[in-house]
């Protein structure tokens, strides 16, 4: 269960990991840990007051308190973030997120897919892949991270795998790109 990342961010992640195993609470504090990861990404402001080393700890969990609240975040959860503070890592709590999901995905055997579609694709068409690709990888669980890129001009593209190495492009871009090539041969 170990990543490649920051190690001080790899530890964290693996001790809430960890934790919350033991008590179940994995699935909960994982829905939590992306919604703060959406928050903080759609609002730069905060990473930004996280991350100020003028800014008293105790107005950081006050802020952190206020999210969770809103967000109704688990106790596991809530905690974790004040120890973050407690221990001067509220700066690296995107990476400690990051490893987080990963560590998550090797305990709960989920393969993360990003589908990169010309359009954005109905929850039929989304279930429909994540079902092959389920098929095709043989993992118990697999979570799409959906994109859009109208450059593709229809279809879609697949990169799948813990490094990112599986790949299915099925777009028109695809297709032309391969007539080209053979045209050009």
């Amino acid at each position: 269960m170990s990543s490649k990342g920051n190690p001080v961010s790899s530890g964290y992640a693996a001790a809430l990991v960890d934790a919350c195993k033991s008590s179940g609470a994995l699935e909960q504090v994982h829905a939590d840990m992306e919604t703060l990861d959406a928050y903080v990404k759609a609002n730069a402001s905060v990473q930004g007051f996280l991350s100020n080393p003028t800014i008293v700890p105790e107005k950081k969990k006050e802020i952190l308190k206020k999210i969770g609240k809103e967000a109704g975040f688990h106790n596991f959860t809530s905690n974790f973030l004040n120890l973050l503070v407690d221990k001067r890592r509220e700066n690296q709590i995107e990476s400690i997120i990051a490893e987080f999901e990963l560590l998550f995905c090797d305990a709960t055997d989920t393969q993360v897919a990003t589908v990169t579609s010309a359009v954005k694709l109905e929850n039929e068409q989304q279930f429909m892949i994540a079902k092959k690709l389920q098929e095709m990888t043989g993992a118990k669980n697999i979570k799409l991270k959906p994109e859009v890129d109208e450059s593709l001009l229809g279809g879609f593209v697949v990169q799948y795998g813990k490094d990112g190495s599986g790949f299915i492009d099925m777009s028109v871009k695809g297709q032309v790109d391969k007539l080209a090539q053979v045209f050009m041969a």
